[in-house]
């Protein structure tokens, strides 16, 4: 399967089989995605990966840390800036209201709506969870570099017949998992990501979000 096909067919996944990934496999897609642009070879990334009995302690300790506090817990680095503005604001909402609706879940259920965020934190189902470090040090490009290596890795495990999301909602539990892991003081989680097989008859994985096309964010000067 070429880049482009891969670009077009992956998406964030939220079910997932119980059908197990094998240590091997991720240290393969690590093996792939370490080859990720990188600006001066500065590599900015930390990986944890959880499975098995160490995917349910994270899981256990996200439901305790969001009972405690379910607005999440303060820090730096917020998911979403405050005030997001247009077209961003749309964006999400619109991608929202889509998941939701085909989940069957209406505006008014708060208490499916939060039962559905809930799931973030049990990786959707994914047998594996990958959590993203880096030094807190590192600046805005070196948080850019991350996020290639993110793609790659997403990418590599699209072409293995694996499935991914990205979840930054554990950022609302980093303080959480700081401690769980921890990490020096001068590291801090950026997000997770789930990994696993796509459940293809859940309904929540029809979701295919809309782009906007090229005119609406490019120029093209001296053509």
């Amino acid at each position: 399967m070429s880049v482009i096909d891969l670009l077009h067919k992956r998406i964030s996944v939220r079910a997932f089989l119980d059908k197990p990934v094998t240590e091997q496999t991720v240290r393969d897609l690590l093996d792939t995605a370490r080859w990720s642009p990188s600006g001066g070879n500065v590599q900015p990334w930390k990986v944890i990966v959880v499975s098995g009995a160490a995917r349910d302690a994270v899981i256990q300790e996200a439901a305790v840390a969001l009972q405690r506090n379910p607005q999440g817990e303060a820090g730096e680095y917020p998911i979403y800036p405050s005030g997001l503005q247009e077209p961003y604001r749309s964006r999400r909402a619109q991608m929202g209201e889509d998941m939701y609706a085909l989940m069957g879940i209406s505006r008014e259920d708060k208490a499916a709506r939060m039962q559905a965020l809930q799931r973030n934190f049990q990786f959707f189902g994914a047998p594996v969870g990958v959590f993203m470090v880096i030094d807190r040090a590192m600046g805005h490009g070196q948080w850019a570099h991350m996020g290639m290596f993110m793609q790659s890795f997403a990418l590599a495990a699209e072409e293995q017949g694996l499935a991914t999301c990205m979840q930054e909602a554990w950022a609302m539990v980093r303080d959480t998992l700081h401690a769980h892991f921890q990490l020096p003081a001068e590291e801090m989680v950026y997000c997770g990501i789930a990994l696993g097989y796509a459940d293809p008859e859940a309904a929540v994985n029809g979701l295919r979000t809309a782009r906007a096309p090229v005119e609406a964010f490019a120029e093209f000067r001296g053509f």
